[in-house]
């Protein structure tokens, strides 16, 4: 279970906007508040790694056992190289 912070939230009535411009909300969560976008991304052909979160993935990373957050952005500057 991932810790979450919502002191910042996406208004969602831009989403629209945002999606139509190549932004992608991957993770929404639905609660009595109403739809809250959690997990946001780009295309591979727009940007070799671009993704926001509103949760904290350094929480439950290790050395031994990185978040897959974190590998996803090792591979990708792997990758650049």
């Amino acid at each position: 279970m991932e810790r979450h912070r919502h002191r910042y939230e996406v208004n969602p009535t831009l989403v629209p906007r945002l999606e139509d411009v190549g932004l992608e909300f991957v993770g929404r969560n639905t609660d009595t508040s109403g739809e809250r976008m959690e997990v946001c991304e780009l295309k591979k052909e727009m940007h070799p790694y671009f993704m926001a979160v509103q949760f904290h993935p350094e929480f439950t990373s290790r050395p031994e056992k990185a978040n897959p957050l974190f590998l996803g952005l090792l591979r990708a500057s792997k990758e650049k190289t």
